[in-house]
Formats: structure tokens, sequence, C-alpha cells
């Protein structure tokens, strides 16, 4: 198994398929890679030499991918809910952020549905 960026990248599959299992790498910057690594795109992953997967986590080091991402993207929820504004809030509450209905959907932001029992009614 290749190791780039510290996630094993599966044999068996193409090269752009693969790298896409790097967090931050999709499909069109896993072509770019390939592409400035000189290697192509329909190779897979156990065809490669030592070389090209030299070349490749060189390209790869370049892009902000994997643990520092993940970090980035908590920072910048972070500062949404500390600044208090409309984005930060929908955060904190647990709530959908784009202007989605929630009166019927929404279930993966809220998680399981909570029963509410009826008023009993008043007896005569």
């Amino acid at each position: 198994m290749a190791r780039i960026a510290g996630v094993d990248i599966p044999k068996q599959k193409r090269g752009v398929i693969a790298l896409t299992y790097i967090f931050g790498i999709g499909k069109s910057r896993a072509k770019e890679i390939l592409e400035k690594a000189g290697v192509s795109e329909d190779t897979k992953v156990n065809e490669w030499n030592d070389d090209e997967i030299g070349k490749i986590r060189d390209v790869v080091s370049s892009f902000t991918i994997e643990g520092e991402l993940r970090s980035e993207t908590q920072l910048n929820i972070k500062r949404l809910m500390d600044i208090g504004c409309y984005r930060g809030i929908r955060h904190r509450s647990g709530l959908p952020l784009r202007g989605q209905r929630t009166k019927n959907n929404s279930r993966t932001r809220k998680g399981k549905r909570k029963t509410v029992a009826n008023k009993k009614k008043a007896t005569k």
C-alpha cells in the first residue's frame, strides 16, 4: 500500500480515484496533482514506481490537506460562532445553515426525533 500524507492509498484503484482518499483532495485536484507529477491518470497505484510516488508526495505537500485542513475548518466555524453571526448561531444550535426548511426535514442536523407528549384534556 502506498502511503501519502499519512493516508494508506488503495493499490488496486486508478491514481485519480486513489488520491481522493486523502481529505481535501477531490477528482479535479487529483488530476492536477498527477499532471504536475507527470504520472498518467489511468495507471493503477500498484504500477507506480518509487520515483513517481516521491513526485506525487512533493506535489501533495504543497496543498493544505488532512489534519491541517480539518483544523482550519474548525477554526473558521469557531470564528463564526464567536462573532455571533447568523451562520454561527445556526452552528451553535445544530440547525442547517443555508436556508433549508426545518419543519419537515433536516433530520441529519437536528438528530433523532424528540417526541413531545400531548396536553391532557380537562375532565368535567
